[in-house]
């Protein structure tokens, strides 16, 4: 199995747009939220269609050195995606964070995420937070970022309940990352 992270192109956004209504969805048995009147996983009406929806996405490829959009393929197929975030665009003093992290279904359970995660985190050295829904529907993805982070950083992630700006209550996790292993 050949797993690669890449910082997605212009011209492969699509590839990110196409997973994203998938990350919603699964989020959305987390969260316990429903779609809007259309179907789609918003919290407003505004949006009728999927095209609608993801025209927020742009901003991801205008913000070049600041916003970072990574698309994850096993052996060339897309099986997930992490967008991570700088100033200004941080809810806290780090200098990264994982915004969006997501490994579709057929990847996941065999190492697909914690490897992309961890490629993540050493092409950018530095002060690193991470966020994630702190409900027991949610007890997969809080043990999936323990055990990568212990791996990682074993014994130099902090985690804590918080309220976050735009993000409200969640579990945070804190590490640095010393860059390529």
């Amino acid at each position: 199995m050949n797993i690669s992270v890449e910082l997605c192109a212009p011209e492969d956004k699509s590839i990110i747009l196409n997973l994203y209504p998938l990350y919603l969805y699964d989020l959305a048995e987390i969260r316990k939220v429903l779609p809007n009147a259309y179907g789609v996983f918003e919290d407003t009406d505004d949006y009728k269609t999927l095209q609608e929806q993801t025209a927020l996405f742009d901003i991801w490829w205008q913000k070049e050195n600041v916003l970072f959009p990574y698309l994850i393929r096993v052996d060339g197929l897309p099986a997930g995606f992490g967008l991570i975030a700088t100033p200004p665009y941080l809810v806290d003093e780090s200098e990264y964070m994982m915004n969006e992290f997501f490994v579709m279904r057929p990847f996941r359970g065999n190492g697909v995420g914690e490897q992309a995660a961890i490629e993540l985190f050493n092409r950018f050295p530095g002060k690193w937070m991470l966020f994630t829904t702190p409900t027991a529907d949610n007890l997969r993805t809080q043990h999936f970022w323990r055990k990568t982070l212990g791996n990682y950083a074993p014994g130099l992630y902090k985690e804590t309940d918080e309220e976050l700006p735009h993000f409200g209550h969640c579990k945070v996790f804190r590490f640095e990352s010393g860059g390529i292993r």
